[in-house]
């Protein structure tokens, strides 16, 4: 039987053992030997990161051909309209690449956020809005380049499922063994 870890990065730890430019690493917070990340969360992107021990389980979860979805919440710069939440859903042309089309849709932030550190930055004449977003790929910083290719930029970048898998209650830095049936 394998091990499977869900665990939610926190802002600024990279999702490799290895720590590198001043950024903390995964080194840090205590897992089994032998578990390896199951795909990557950018080191100022938060939340939900797989580690598990079995290498077709790693494999699977990162294969394009197994469109395994991945839900985020992003925190926006500026008031984020239905036609730009449209344009994300249907899929946005990004670094020569047009995104597969995906579930988009306005929402509210979250009750149970907690702070971030250090905070996203305020601006009183702008504000911000949140969207929630639902890939089956996963290329280099793709919520970020698809928000603000319809003019909203990323500040905050929250993966709060993988799968059927939700975050739950896991504060940053925690994590908890799962099953891989759930996967």
């Amino acid at each position: 039987m394998s091990t499977v870890i869900l665990f939610n990065k926190p802002f600024g730890v990279l999702s490799q053992f290895t720590p590198e430019s001043d950024h903390a690493a995964l080194d840090t917070f205590g897992f089994p030997p032998g578990v390896y990340a199951a795909g990557r969360l950018d080191h100022d992107s938060e939340g939900a990161l797989l580690l598990t021990d079995n290498g077709k389980l790693i494999k699977k979860l990162l294969d394009p051909k197994f469109e395994h979805p991945r839900t985020y919440l992003a925190q926006v710069d500026g008031q984020i309209t239905e036609e730009a939440v449209r344009k994300l859903a249907r899929g946005v042309d990004i670094k020569g690449y047009h995104t597969k089309p995906c579930k988009a849709e306005i929402a509210e932030e979250p009750d149970w956020l907690w702070p971030r550190n250090p905070p996203v930055r305020f601006r009183a004449n702008i504000p911000t809005s949140w969207v929630r977003l639902t890939l089956i790929e996963g290329k280099n910083r793709q919520v970020r380049h698809m928000t603000a290719a319809v003019g909203f930029p990323t500040l905050r970048l929250i993966r709060v499922q993988i799968g059927k898998i939700p975050l739950g209650n896991l504060k940053p830095g925690e994590w908890c063994v799962i099953t891989d049936k759930v996967i």
